[in-house]
């Protein structure tokens, strides 16, 4: 890693980064484009989240909040999880536990930083994670390994059964940092008796698990607080989520982003939902004059990305679909399927329940079996409430004209079947590209090799 990479801490120059955005935010527009001639190499990414408008302000605002938690952690005498995006937040805030989702960390410097994560994904590699590994976990596993970070305290992964390569990195981590490690697991069905009882089971282990390494006790009165915020929280999403149905779709592309990207950092906390109501007000007032969410422009397309968004600086991925007037309904981190949202018809959800501590337990469990990953690739992709089952419900819930796969070369389940996938998917009439970069390293095909090959695909499927 180069010298002057270890100067700073990884997650101290995120967290500075996200802390200087949002002091930007309480500035008048004015104020605002003043500043952009001082910062040049954050004038792209800033004018992507202000340009989403008062949203924009509450996601950096949020971000920051959450940072500053992290940091201040063992100041404050908590202890600090290591987790995955797919494990809800929500048994951590009960417990007073901060926790830290690797792939949102990796994610942040692909969108912020010239450099990336470049220095800290090669890092890993040199420490003895594999470069065909997924890079969703390396980017920052990079900085947690070497110690580039605040310590952690240990580790909990949501993924066997459903990602090998990030229940390796994470296992690799816990081994290499000697830290006490909690590894959930899952059946490969889901929503049946067996595999609900299983994930409850699994679950109270998690909860006797921090117990044990934060000397904590679940709070009951805590959690259920936490959950009726998820309650609000996911009344919201779904509000937003029948919004895109209209045509034209209301909604900013890049509203996905902060949705998802709240919800792994501040599920079940109000500055989450403070950001959901502000993105409602501007969907709805959208919706109210019949105009689309590409920054004013008309809808020409609607698209579903079937796995995950491209990170690439600047958000340029979100910034390309509006420029080619293309409305994004959403992709499989955006959607997590509670009971009241459209989409469920058909395929398994989860509902909230809050009478005690055990119901409270098992409604987390059942809302982090349907998170991504351990939902949709658990077992075979055209399986019932697999990838395939989800991916059409949705092209045909959001009536999409193509859609998009976008991950990293790392990913073991979708990479194995991508192509049986996509010929399914093309037989129910949905055209599908498959982007051969990687969402979180821009350095595997550059953005404009890989926007020139996106533009070849909709002129050639003749849908532009």
């Amino acid at each position: 890693m180069r010298p002057e990479i270890k100067e700073y801490n990884f997650d101290w120059m995120l967290w500075k980064t996200f802390a200087a955005a949002s002091k930007l935010a309480d500035g008048s527009l004015k104020e605002l484009e003043k500043s952009n001639r001082y910062l040049p190499y954050y004038s792209g990414i800033l004018g992507a989240i202000f340009g989403a408008g008062k949203p924009g302000e509450s996601f950096l605002k949020m971000v920051n909040k959450y940072f500053e938690k992290a940091l201040m952690a063992h100041e404050e005498g908590k202890k600090i999880a290591m987790i995955t995006f797919s494990l809800s937040p929500t048994i951590f805030f009960a417990m007073d536990v901060v926790p830290l989702p690797m792939e949102i960390f990796s994610a942040f410097p692909g969108l912020i930083w010239k450099r990336g994560a470049y220095d800290y994904l090669d890092h890993a590699t040199q420490l003895g994670l594999p470069e065909t590994s997924c890079s969703s976990q390396r980017g920052a596993l990079g900085a947690y390994l070497d110690g580039y970070t605040d310590e952690i305290d240990f580790i909990v992964c949501n993924m066997a059964g459903s990602c090998d390569t990030n229940a390796n990195a994470f296992a690799f981590t816990a081994s290499y940092l000697d830290k006490p490690f909690k590894q959930l697991s899952y059946p490969s069905t889901l929503g049946d008796e067996r595999s609900d009882k299983y994930h409850f089971e699994d679950f109270k282990d998690l909860v006797k698990f921090i117990e044990e390494q934060s000397g904590n006790k679940l709070n009951e009165v805590k959690l259920r607080g936490i959950l009726k915020e998820v309650e609000k929280q996911d009344i919201i999403v779904a509000d937003l989520e029948d919004m895109m149905r209209l045509v034209p779709n209301p909604v900013p592309g890049i509203f996905q982003l902060f949705n998802y990207t709240g919800r792994f950092l501040c599920q079940g906390l109000p500055e989450y939902t403070t950001l959901l109501e502000d993105m409602l007000e501007v969907a709805a007032n959208n919706a109210a004059n019949g105009i689309s969410g590409l920054s004013g422009k008309k809808e020409n397309l609607r698209v579903l990305l079937c796995y995950i968004d491209h990170y690439s600086l600047d958000a340029n991925f979100f910034k390309w679909l509006d420029s080619r007037g293309i409305t994004h309904v959403g992709n499989v981190l955006s959607r997590h399927f509670p009971d009241n949202a459209c989409y469920t018809e058909g395929l398994s959800s989860y509902s909230l329940d809050t009478r005690n501590v055990d119901t409270m337990v098992n409604s987390i469990a059942q809302l982090n079996a349907r998170a991504p990953m351990p939902r949709m690739v658990r077992g075979p992709y055209d399986g019932p409430n697999q990838w395939l089952d989800e991916s059409l419900a949705m092209g045909k819930m959001y009536n999409v004209d193509c859609m998009i796969y976008a991950g990293t070369p790392g990913c073991r389940n979708t990479w194995g079947m991508i192509k049986p996938f996509a010929r399914d998917v093309e037989k129910q009439g949905y055209p599908i590209h498959i982007m051969y970069s990687d969402s979180f390293d821009d350095r595997m095909e550059a953005w404009e090799s890989t926007t020139e090959r996106l533009d070849e695909f909709f002129k050639i499927r003749e849908l532009l």
